[in-house]
């Protein structure tokens, strides 16, 4: 799933993938790469059955483009250095956050909690979670 997902832009099926119901502190990542994409901070539960955030972590470690797909036009979004696909962004998210929603899928990232980050090489990205 991991890499028809990353690799060939498929999407997992919603509701039933590892981290559309994930609570807790942490760090996303893509799954191929390992940059920091998202964090806990800005996930939500939209409903949707994926992961949905509000931002991602910097603007500058993904990208979009334009996806005519399916039918639709919706845009995709990327990861830049490894060009995963890791879903697409909306604009029907919480208006207090500017509106906007990250659909990713769960196969395309790798979550390191809060507590794992210094050991997994991430520990720069604790002071997000300092309160």
């Amino acid at each position: 799933m991991q890499y028809e997902v990353t690799q060939h832009s498929g999407t997992e099926p919603p509701f039933h993938n590892e981290y559309w119901n994930n609570h807790r502190e942490g760090l996303y990542v893509d799954v191929v790469s390992g940059e920091p994409l998202f964090t806990s901070l800005d996930k939500y539960d939209s409903g949707c059955g994926w992961p949905s955030f509000t931002k991602p972590l910097n603007d500058h470690e993904i990208r979009e483009r334009r996806d005519t797909s399916h039918g639709m036009i919706r845009t995709e979004v990327r990861s830049t250095k490894a060009d995963s696909h890791l879903g697409h962004v909306f604009d029907d998210g919480p208006e207090e956050t500017g509106g906007l929603r990250y659909c990713i899928n769960s196969s395309a990232l790798r979550f390191i909690e809060k507590d794992k980050l210094e050991e997994e090489g991430y520990g720069e990205y604790l002071r997000l979670f300092e309160r």
